[in-house]
């Protein structure tokens, strides 16, 4: 088939290597600019590699993206991971309409931190959606959906790329051959079950020591490997990565108050959380590179101190 690819980041590289792997004819390649500094769009260099027609246009919305797609002349527009809002006359121009993927089981986790969520409010599974774009963020009818478990160990970064980045890339390449071909169905999204949240920013990556051993646990998970969960320590921002988690049922087992630090070892420091305890194993202070929790403890000359407010 002839496809208008639009993506951004190793997931776009991905996807459009894969198109171009099965023999679809990329007519044209979008991806958003590089803001200066930034290093190079993966996307970008694979259609240079591979002598693609690209655009970096600045947006989707104006009548000079509308052009351009337009010229291309293709059948089915395919929208990896994407920066940019487009326009209806934009995504509505190939023959075959666009379609876009979404890595959670839409209307759940509209947003782009669609990973993270299901995962800090402690869900056991989640997945990815192809779904029609809309002026809406995340609203379009779906054409297909995968579903995953999520591990009660697992972190973003497994979720991520052990699952929901390669099953993506391949369910991008099922649904434009349902849709080319005429097989596929579009289910509306039922706006009564739909949840959207924003960025996993600072609040939100916050360790908040007074909330169950579950829900910190469940967010030190959501966080890694970025932005990385956070605490303070002696004055000092820390990000936690690496952890265990160790439930307490017993009142006699408790050993200290939720943040308080109640062990350091060799390898970890352990601290006190309601209902339990977190085993940090890796951790990086604000402005440093990861390293080993106990090693930290030991640079720091850490005793059993209480982590933070």
């Amino acid at each position: 088939m002839r496809i208008a690819f639009i993506g951004h980041n190793e997931f776009g590289k991905a996807a459009l290597e894969a198109f171009i792997a099965r023999g679809d004819t990329v007519a044209g390649v979008f991806c958003a600019p590089e803001k200066p500094g930034a290093r190079p769009d993966p996307v970008r260099l694979t259609a240079e590699a591979h002598g693609l027609p690209l655009f970096q246009l600045k947006s989707l919305r104006n009548d000079a993206a509308a052009q351009a797609m337009r010229e291309l002349d293709a059948e089915l527009g395919v929208m990896a991971y994407v920066l940019q809002f487009a326009s209806q006359e934009f995504v509505n121009t190939p023959r075959h309409g666009t379609i876009q993927y979404h890595p959670s089981l839409l209307p759940l986790h509209r947003g782009p931190s669609s990973i993270s969520w299901p995962i800090a409010l402690g869900a056991r599974q989640t997945g990815l959606s192809i779904f029609r774009p809309t002026d809406g963020l995340d609203e379009g009818p779906v054409i297909l959906q995968k579903t995953i478990a999520i591990g009660p160990d697992e972190t973003l970064g497994d979720i991520y790329f052990k699952q929901l980045f390669p099953l993506g890339v391949q369910a991008l390449l099922e649904a434009s051959t349902l849709v080319v071909s005429g097989g596929h169905a579009e289910q509306p999204q039922d706006e009564a079950q739909a949840s959207y949240e924003g960025w996993f920013h600072e609040e939100e990556s916050r360790i908040h020591w007074g909330n169950h051993v579950d829900h910190v646990y469940n967010l030190i998970r959501a966080c890694n490997p970025a932005p990385g969960a956070w605490t303070v320590i002696g004055g000092e921002k820390v990000f936690v990565f690496d952890c265990r988690k160790r439930t307490i049922r017993r009142h006699g087992q408790i050993r200290g108050k939720p943040g308080e630090i109640t062990a350091i070892t060799d390898d970890a420091i352990v601290f006190d959380a309601h209902g339990g305890e977190i085993e940090v194993l890796r951790l990086r202070p604000e402005g440093g590179a990861k390293i080993g929790a106990g090693e930290f403890a030991r640079a720091r000359g850490l005793v059993t101190v209480f982590a933070g407010k």
